[in-house]
């Protein structure tokens, strides 16, 4: 049985009237317990449990010094294309977005993983759009070996594939898989991707169990907050992960909270969650789930990564970009326009944009937090955390 068939008979509407229906003691109750149930979930993230967020605040501190210690893992997205044959609404690489796309050679991939390396990083995740032609598993499989010598571990963030399309890209040295369902909701998934594979809510929704069976050793999920009802993605996130931990066991389990940020094609966020309430949930997983890592992303303003540190936040990104070749200024020299999905070669007068320099890919989205890495270590060590820039290698399972 795969977590979709679990999904199908979740109980997630009486879950979120019970979220919306608890009392202060209710979550009193839930903060007391040492082992939580779905229905402690729900209460620590119900509007009363917002009125208690300096106890859930301790409480998860405590919880994540026990299990991690004084630690952030830092990491950084390397992005190597940005093409996608999708459209989705609330995506800067959506197909009919008239952006400027590029793929990055092999070369200079590994020439960004390097810029990234001199910076301290030795954990990076792969990023690309979904499509097939541009970011083929064979591709990917090439990017990991060349970086898998210098970069010990190497993940990646790409449309979901088979399994068997899986393993060679493990075999090459890749440790982790990272996908959002983007949102749970069945309708609102439906509504947001208009065309291209990704429209499959099922297909998407078990690409961590392919990638578990394909050997990483590293899987990562989470919600794209700003779709639809906040704590009904939360219901459901706890429910994936909570399969995950049952039924994927071996593999490292990492949860994501992004919420939407500006993008090309100016897309509005449906429904806002607050920093607040972003807090309050990053104390609720912590809760549910002692040894999950929870990852926070530049995504995010400084002022609030900072206050999130102590809170229960165990991966942090650091000195992103978003766009191909953001790094070192690689790929330029082969960029176009799609324009409806069509590629459409520059001009020269468009190469000429830039103060001479040239135009640039586009990006994903914008960041929020524009910090160097080593602005942000040393503001990690400010709060009495390490920040651990390397934790695996490979010959701890030669």
């Amino acid at each position: 049985m795969s977590f979709v068939s679990e999904f199908n008979a979740l109980p997630l509407e009486a879950l979120l009237k019970r979220s919306l229906s608890a009392t202060t003691a209710n979550v009193r109750e839930a903060l007391a317990k040492s082992r939580l149930a779905p229905a402690d979930f729900a209460e620590l993230i119900s509007p009363a449990a917002g009125e208690l967020l300096e106890p859930l605040g301790r409480r998860s501190q405590a919880l994540t010094q026990q299990r991690f210690g004084k630690v952030i893992r830092l990491f950084a997205p390397l992005y190597v294309s940005n093409e996608c044959i999708n459209n989705c609404r609330y995506c800067g690489f959506s197909r009919d977005n008239p952006i400027l796309r590029v793929t990055l050679t092999v070369d200079e991939v590994l020439r960004e993983a390097r810029a990234l390396k001199e910076h301290g990083f030795r954990n990076i995740l792969l990023v690309a759009g979904e499509h097939p032609k541009f970011v083929s598993k064979e591709y990917l499989a090439d990017c990991v070996r060349v970086l898998h010598d210098e970069i010990p571990s190497v993940s990646l963030e790409v449309g979901p594939m088979e399994t068997g399309d899986y393993r060679p890209i493990v075999l090459a040295g890749a440790d982790g898989l990272v996908v959002y369902q983007e949102t749970y909701d069945r309708a609102v998934y439906a509504e947001m991707h208009a065309a291209g594979p990704k429209r499959n809510f099922e297909w998407r929704m078990e690409t961590a169990e392919r990638a578990y069976a394909a050997g990483f050793r590293r899987l990562g999920i989470g919600a794209l907050f700003g779709l639809a009802d906040w704590r009904l993605e939360a219901l459901a996130v706890a429910a994936h992960a909570d399969y995950l931990l049952r039924n994927c066991w071996k593999a490292q389990l990492t949860i994501s909270l992004p919420r939407l940020r500006p993008c090309a094609g100016e897309f509005e966020p449906l429904t806002r969650m607050t920093d607040r309430e972003l807090v309050q949930l990053v104390c609720a997983f912590r809760l549910m789930f002692p040894d999950a890592g929870l990852v926070l992303s530049t995504r995010e303003p400084a002022k609030l990564r900072d206050g999130l540190i102590p809170l229960g936040i165990t991966l942090m990104s650091a000195g992103s970009h978003t766009e191909p070749g953001g790094y070192t200024s690689a790929g330029k020299e082969h960029l176009h326009q799609t324009v409806r999905g069509r590629i459409v070669e520059l001009g020269a007068s468009e190469w000429a944009a830039g103060n001479g320099t040239g135009p640039h890919a586009t990006g994903q989205f914008d960041i929020a937090d524009e910090r160097s890495p080593r602005e942000v270590a040393d503001r990690i060590r400010r709060f009495g955390y390490e920040p651990v820039w390397k934790d695996w290698d490979a010959a701890l399972t030669a």
